[in-house]
């Protein structure tokens, strides 16, 4: 399976979330990511190691270290005015992800519902972990 990750999910992943047990699976062949989204979770990395009062370094290492295929949005281009059309009004920081969704036709993995109803199929961390057989519904 490939999947297209967004920033929540990969920042999930680097705090020792249940996102880290995705990255670690065998079933999971590729994720795919956006260069915008990596700065995103760079970004966000120092805020957090801020508020949780760790080594903002660490965090930053981590972040080098995900998993992850970073898509040039050239490969991706076509599909933009798609993503814009689609969730563009909603949220303009998810087009670059949903382009890449779109472009690869993989699911896109975020935890944020502005997916919902973008044309796509779209998992949740929860979702992913259920389909993965990692998580049982109970």
């Amino acid at each position: 399976m490939r999947v297209a990750a967004d920033a929540n999910v990969l920042l999930s992943a680097i705090l020792g979330g249940r996102a880290r047990l995705i990255l670690e699976n065998s079933q999971v062949e590729e994720i795919l990511t956006t260069e915008s989204i990596l700065a995103e979770v760079r970004e966000y990395a120092v805020v957090l190691a801020q508020k949780r009062k760790l080594p903002a370094d660490i965090l930053l290492l981590a972040v080098a270290s995900l998993p992850v295929t970073v898509v040039d949005q050239p490969a991706y281009e076509r599909s933009l005015s798609e993503a814009r059309r689609r969730i563009g009004k909603r949220d303009p920081d998810d087009v670059e992800i949903l382009a890449l969704a779109i472009q690869f036709k993989i699911p896109l993995w975020s935890n944020d519902n502005d997916f919902e109803d973008a044309g796509i199929q779209w998992y949740t961390t929860k979702d992913l972990l259920n389909r993965l057989g990692l998580l049982r519904e109970g």
